[in-house]
């Protein structure tokens, strides 16, 4: 009863000096502002924006509003986050399995590719993808597929739909950066799985992908799912690293309407609440499939 008293305490003491410098913030922030004058205002966002996008999902010109130019920027940032989650999941999951394949080429290069993209920082990576694997091509490019997907200089072309190199560059380095933490969190899930269940498979004659694949990671995904959750937010948050090679997401269109307008509070204010509203969105997402696979592993 003592031991639990104190826990409270501690976390009534732990509580107050958060919400204490969190308020202490929130006071000095509106003293200043109060003291330039500035004050905190969004009438800016109905004000023509007077720059242009590269790269637009609905139709978008410089004399529409800084608000439309911001809700272009979040919808290119959906739309690359949502594409890097689908490709950073199949590659987390090709790679997770390859670690436990009996053929000791695919077990290296599995283990080979998780070491050396984890090792290199991302921004690196998206350098490397935006500069040297697309810039550097020729314009006809690599073709693949009997000329279905077309890479060169301009961008990837996939079956007439063409995305802009700073798209596919981000998409890229996003998924495979991605992909290779996904797979670790597949392998740790899976080696989670009691050995006696692969023991169980191997005596009644059931070959090894399909023991892994319709037994064993069944039984993984609750241990998979909450290292899954982490590698999708910090996929949504790494995603504002498209600055550096000109895309024009929301966080860059921010860092314009900044810059253009000095209303730096109101700017970030924005970015903070997108980009929590996504995230807590992922997060829920992910519990529903949480509780989802603890019912289907507890039948299995």
């Amino acid at each position: 009863m003592a031991k639990e008293r104190t826990n409270l305490f501690v976390q009534v003491i732990f509580g107050i000096v958060i919400v204490s410098a969190i308020l202490i913030l929130i006071n000095n922030l509106a003293i200043n502002l109060f003291r330039s004058q500035i004050g905190i205002d969004f009438r800016w966002l109905t004000n023509p924006s007077g720059f242009a996008l590269s790269e637009t999902v609905l139709p978008y010109s410089p004399s529409d509003s800084y608000a439309w130019a911001l809700f272009i920027g979040w919808l290119n940032s959906l739309k690359v986050i949502g594409l890097s989650l689908i490709f950073s999941t199949i590659i987390g999951l090709i790679v997770g399995f390859s670690r436990f394949s009996k053929n000791p080429l695919v077990k290296f290069m599995s283990r080979l590719y998780v070491a050396l993209i984890r090792q290199i920082p991302l921004l690196l990576q998206l350098l490397f993808w935006y500069f040297v694997g697309i810039l550097s091509l020729s314009n006809k490019g690599i073709k693949i597929f009997n000329g279905i997907i077309n890479m060169s200089n301009q961008g990837l072309e996939v079956m007439g739909l063409i995305l802009s190199p700073e798209f596919t560059a981000l998409l890229i380095g996003l998924s495979v950066f991605t992909g290779a933490s996904i797979a670790e969190v597949i392998r740790g899930g899976i080696n989670s799985v009691y050995r006696g269940q692969w023991e169980a498979f191997r005596s009644i004659g059931i070959s090894e992908w399909h023991g892994l694949r319709l037994i064993i990671f069944p039984q993984a995904l609750p241990a998979i799912i909450p290292g899954l959750t982490s590698q999708y937010l910090n996929l949504a948050k790494n995603s504002t690293l498209a600055i550096a090679i000109g895309y024009a997401d929301i966080y860059a269109v921010s860092d314009t309407s900044i810059t253009q307008t000095g209303r730096a509070v109101e700017g970030f204010a924005i970015l903070i609440i997108s980009f929590l509203s996504l995230n807590l969105i992922i997060t829920k997402l992910m519990e529903i499939v949480n509780s989802l696979a603890i019912r289907k592993s507890n039948r299995t």
